[in-house]
């Protein structure tokens, strides 16, 4: 059996509002009653729109918060009663820039290394490494803080690869990356994580979640909305469908006829068309037939929903 990295229960996190110049207080739930587990070696999302509880969620498991009530462990370890062994085992990087901005990238680099007991050469060639996969060496002698946001970023997250902690707690790591550098450090990931590493991540890029991971929880106002490897997700949205259609020249009335369906999304570039929309599948099916005899179609796809159609179905519905 799958050892357990992460372990969830009703956890719960309220923050009080008012005090000395208001004449009233009132409290606020972050998270209300999550619980949830994750197998080590698995990557793990934890998706939900702005505000709907992710990052406090990420800093209690990470010991940066305590909750309000309930419980979380990490590999075993209660964050709250034994914070010290939970620190030992996680590399975080959160949202908020976690650099020294007066250091080169180097001894950032070095310095959170020795934090976890890697020093002198070793730690000297792991860093030559790390920067060499991150494309930082040019950069290695520069302060931090001439840096821009995308590469601080950049050496933020190559922090964790330095260290071979068993939990990584990622929160919108990709922020200012470029495309081809996000790719890469997906595929870092991945060959992490098929070497047992634990990944929990947080992201606003859906398509990020639908590439890397292999279990998902969605929450909304700090509460479960769904749960599931993104095959199970999709089953919760069997009516939604995807619809590309490429025309030799865009008809002039597409647009007009589209919004009549009430699209989920629409996108028009050029001369193709995108949306998706929610209906039973011979609806769909005469619909992309009506719209096909509008002009000539170069292209034509139909295909399931997309973890952001399931995202934008059910936290709207939350």
């Amino acid at each position: 059996m799958t050892p357990i990295a992460l372990q969830v229960e009703n956890l719960v996190k309220i923050y009080e509002k008012g005090g000395l110049f208001f004449s009233r207080r009132s409290s606020v739930s972050a998270v209300d009653g999550l619980s949830f587990s994750v197998r080590c070696g698995q990557i793990f999302g934890l998706l939900g729109p702005n505000g709907a509880g992710k990052t406090t969620t990420l800093k209690i498991l990470t010991t940066l918060i305590s909750p309000t009530s309930g419980r979380a462990a990490v590999l075993g370890f209660d964050v709250t009663t034994n914070p010290l062994e939970v620190r030992r085992r996680i590399s975080v990087v959160l949202q908020e820039t976690a650099v020294e901005m007066f250091l080169t990238v180097r001894d950032n680099l070095l310095t959170y290394a020795r934090f976890h007991g890697l020093a002198g050469s070793a730690a000297r060639h792991r860093a030559d490494e790390v920067m060499e996969r991150f494309h930082i060496v040019a950069d290695a002698d520069r302060k931090v803080q001439d840096l821009s946001g995308g590469y601080r970023r950049r050496v933020q997250v190559a922090k964790v690869f330095m260290v071979r902690t068993p939990v990584v707690f990622l929160d919108e790591f990709s922020t200012g990356m470029d495309p081809l550098l996000k790719r890469e450090v997906m595929g870092l990931l991945r060959e992490e994580a098929a070497n047992s590493r634990t990944i929990i991540l947080t992201t606003q890029i859906l398509t990020e979640a639908e590439d890397l991971c292999d279990d998902i929880l969605i929450i909304n106002k700090g509460k479960q909305v769904a749960r599931g490897d993104l095959h199970t997700l999709k089953l919760l949205s069997e009516d939604v469908y995807e619809v590309s259609l490429t025309f030799e020249r865009l008809p002039e009335s597409i647009e007009a006829a589209l919004a009549v369906l009430q699209p989920m999304r629409l996108h028009v570039n050029q001369n193709t068309v995108e949306f998706a929309v929610k209906a039973e599948e011979a609806r769909v099916l005469e619909l992309v037939s009506d719209l096909a005899r509008r002009g000539r179609v170069l292209r034509m796809e139909v295909g399931g929903a997309s973890l952001e159609d399931i995202f934008v179905e059910l936290t709207k519905e939350a």
